[in-house]
């Protein structure tokens, strides 16, 4: 087993017991691998043991590993947007990426709209909600998520599925519990809505490496993990 192999086999014996805890079944979470500033011989790798999802925040580099492992003779798998995307940037993601899950912008959604091959199926987006209303973070504001869900499931070749969030890193699981089942409750909010356009929203995003156990115990239906799975990194962490 190589180092990667090993490393998702304890996140996933980590999200199974995470889910024991709380009741649930380890089938309503999905693992997204973080695979950013690692290359395309690591995610090949986490494939090779079984990883199908994959998370990347920088667009650039992010194509590139898509469009190589495509060559090599990865093209099932599944490649998520993680991070800011600037207009310039909006065609590529348009192009190449299966899901966008930092939708908080209507200009970006419609140009992501605009640009989406028609040969390819619908983006799957999230709306990324600055849940914990930190000045310096991206996403919108918890009282502006459904508003802003309404208004992308207009768009064509769009398809909202949910929420994305990254609260700030809590002490303890008491106190990421507490942000993380804000989250959860706008989550729930938005989906009894049963508003037109939002038949697919079903999707939590929410949890790393570090906080996956409350992420789990609070409801999230997807956690995003990167150290875990790769080891640390130069740029940032997940």
């Amino acid at each position: 087993m190589t180092t990667i192999a090993d490393n998702l086999q304890r996140v996933r014996a980590r999200l199974a017991k995470a889910c024991a805890a709380a009741g649930r079944d380890p089938a309503t979470v999905s693992l997204l691998a973080v695979s950013k500033t690692f290359d395309a011989q690591a995610v090949a790798e986490a494939a090779a043991a079984g990883q199908r999802a994959f998370g990347e925040n920088y667009i650039q580099e992010g194509v590139e590993k898509i469009q190589a492992l495509r060559m090599a003779g990865w093209a099932a798998l599944q490649w998520h947007c993680i991070g800011p995307i600037q207009s310039n940037k909006t065609r590529l993601v348009a192009e190449h990426f299966d899901w966008v899950q930092t939708i908080d912008r209507l200009k970006i959604a419609e140009r992501l709209a605009a640009q989406r091959p028609a040969h390819l199926a619908p983006l799957q987006v999230c709306i990324q909600v600055n849940i914990d209303a930190a000045p310096s973070k991206a996403g919108v504001p918890a009282t502006a998520a459904l508003d802003l869900a309404l208004a992308v499931v207009r768009l064509p070749q769009l398809r909202v599925r949910g929420l994305m969030c990254i609260p700030d890193q809590a002490p303890d699981f008491e106190a990421q519990l507490e942000v993380h089942m804000r989250a959860k409750r706008l989550f729930d909010y938005i989906r009894a809505q049963g508003a037109a356009g939002l038949e697919h929203f079903d999707t939590l995003s929410l949890g790393m490496t570090a906080d996956l156990e409350a992420a789990i115990h609070a409801g999230s239906t997807m956690v995003r993990v990167g150290t875990g799975i790769f080891g640390s990194r130069a740029r940032g962490s997940a």
